[in-house]
């Protein structure tokens, strides 16, 4: 009793208040006033930051006390996330702080000195952690992109020696441009009836299908049918949506427990699971035979750590993993390049560039990886894309031992580092005045933007592993369908809003209309 009385006597600072309290303090009521010391303590302690967290002198929104920002984070949409941060950054520049009860402290810092000391020059000080894997455990199991120290380290080594395998970068080519003409032919008959499609719903089929073929040996077969639902890709979506949107509920198993959302993600999960587990076994069972090893015989061959082989978990785990990566991203960022470059605010000659490029590189040929290397105009648009619509348009760090980044900002051990590669896409002061412009012209303009300027695929030692397989895969298809038609936004005046999830859909598809172009013209 007596050091609770000195810890207020301490923290309130108040005589007037504090010795109304003590003439009531008797040992009759010790119980009570002891508990009501202890909360009027922890309030005025935490007055405006959440309970557990240390207060800062850095800019932020004001909080609420013991909850800190809580009902900012949590009543903000999943779909206006992204906005909030460039919000947040106008009022308080490129570095500012809130707090939330379940996540605790965290920083956010825009700038890439700063991005590169914790993603590159202090790397092993910040880590995903253990809040962000168990909120992605249903979708990510054990695999790379939740993994932090050896067990990660391992993966990495393991999976980027297969993306080196030159006969596993020409088969991929391969499947490009197969998987590149179902989706030719299929815009060939949406041409011929005059309808419109859903380009984003036809992006991600060609990306599931591609990634099926690349990592199975088999196509999912989304474009046999585009109009007919596959199980596996709406449960994969689904749990995409749920496991993202956990760091922003706090409490999200009892959260989900009471909506019933813990059994839909269970039903999804297995659906995944289950897939990914009978493909394996099924491999496991009756070998391959082909001469070209897809990514699951390339894994099956790899041994682990201790000379073992792989287990079905790890493999589904790994496989997984690069679905979510190999599928989504690529589809998402060609849409939103569809969307900048067809909107009505856009320079039409910027589709006439690339039909040339396209006609001057291939002629009549198909493209192969080397063609694909040689089309700079071609990435620069698919790159501008990213840097104003990038596929991951937040990410996060855990500190796990007390640093001090280049602007001088201290970071606690357990406390976040938050950047926004979205919020930093549009910054005036890292792209200059035109920051908000698509302009692929840009990446022909001095220097090279380093990985942390242009974080849509990260920095430093997990620097995305398939950067070069996701562009590869982006100009193939770019290549035959800009050679071949010409797109319309149903509605070029308005931007449309994009969905939940660790990734950036657009939240209800991309309508356009699709007419044949005449194959001895580049003119639009």
């Amino acid at each position: 009793m007596n050091s609770a009385v000195q810890i207020i006597t301490e923290a309130a600072k108040s005589s007037n208040i504090l010795n109304l309290i003590l003439r009531s303090f008797d040992r009759a009521h010790a119980p009570k006033t002891a508990l009501g010391l202890y909360v009027l303590y922890m309030l005025i302690k935490y007055r405006d930051n959440s309970i557990g967290t240390r207060r800062t002198n850095l800019p932020g929104p004001k909080g609420l006390p013991l909850i800190g920002n809580f009902f900012l984070v949590a009543f903000t949409p999943m779909n206006r996330i992204s906005h909030l941060h460039d919000r947040m950054q106008e009022i308080y520049g490129n570095t500012w702080t809130l707090s939330m009860t379940g996540l605790g402290r965290t920083i956010m810092v825009n700038d890439p000195a700063c991005l590169e000391h914790v993603l590159k020059t202090n790397f092993w000080a910040y880590e995903k952690g253990p809040i962000l894997r168990e909120s992605m455990e249903d979708l990510l199991g054990q695999g790379i992109f939740g993994a932090d120290g050896e067990h990660w380290k391992w993966q990495r080594k393991m999976a980027s020696h297969i993306f080196n395998v030159k006969a596993f970068r020409d088969y991929t080519s391969n499947v490009f441009v197969q998987e590149s003409n179902i989706v030719a032919n299929y815009l060939d008959t949406i041409a011929e009836k005059g309808t419109t499609v859903d380009i984003q719903d036809i992006l991600l089929k060609f990306t599931l299908d591609s990634f099926g073929q690349v990592s199975f040996g088999q196509s999912f077969g989304c474009l046999d049918d585009p109009e007919k639902e596959v199980e596996f890709a709406a449960a994969f979506d689904r749990l995409n949506a749920t496991v993202s949107s956990r760091l922003f509920l706090g409490p999200w198993k009892l959260i989900e427990w009471l909506t019933g959302t813990d059994k839909k993600v269970a039903k999804d999960n297995k659906i995944v699971v289950d897939f990914a587990l009978d493909i394996i076994r099924s491999r496991r069972a009756n070998g391959y035979h082909k001469p070209q090893k897809d990514l699951l015989q390339l894994f099956i061959d790899l041994k682990d750590e201790n000379g073992e082989i792989l287990s079905d978990d790890i493999l589904k785990d790994s496989i997984l993993n690069f679905i979510i990566a190999g599928r989504d991203t690529t589809a998402q960022a060609l849409s939103w390049m569809f969307y900048l470059m067809h909107r009505s605010s856009t320079d039409k000659n910027i589709v006439h560039k690339l039909r040339q490029e396209i006609k001057d590189v291939l002629g009549d040929d198909l493209p192969t990886y080397e063609s694909s290397k040689k089309m700079k105009y071609a990435e620069a648009c698919l790159y501008e894309a990213l840097r104003l619509y990038p596929s991951v348009p937040r990410n996060l760090k855990v500190c796990v031992e007390d640093d001090v980044l280049p602007n001088g900002v201290e970071i606690k051990k357990g406390e976040f580092y938050q950047w926004s590669p979205w919020t930093m896409g549009r910054d005036t002061a890292i792209w200059g005045p035109d920051a908000k412009e698509f302009k692929p012209e840009r990446w022909f303009e001095g220097e090279k933007a380093s990985p942390t300027k242009f974080p849509a695929f990260h920095a430093g030692p997990r620097t995305c592993l398939g950067q070069q397989f996701a562009t590869i895969e982006a100009i193939t298809i770019m290549s035959l369908v800009f050679k071949r038609f010409e797109f319309e936004l149903v509605d070029p005046d308005h931007e449309p809003g994009y969905g939940a999830g660790l990734t950036l859909p657009i939240a209800k598809g991309l309508p356009v209309r699709v007419r044949r172009l005449d194959q001895n013209t580049v003119s639009v």
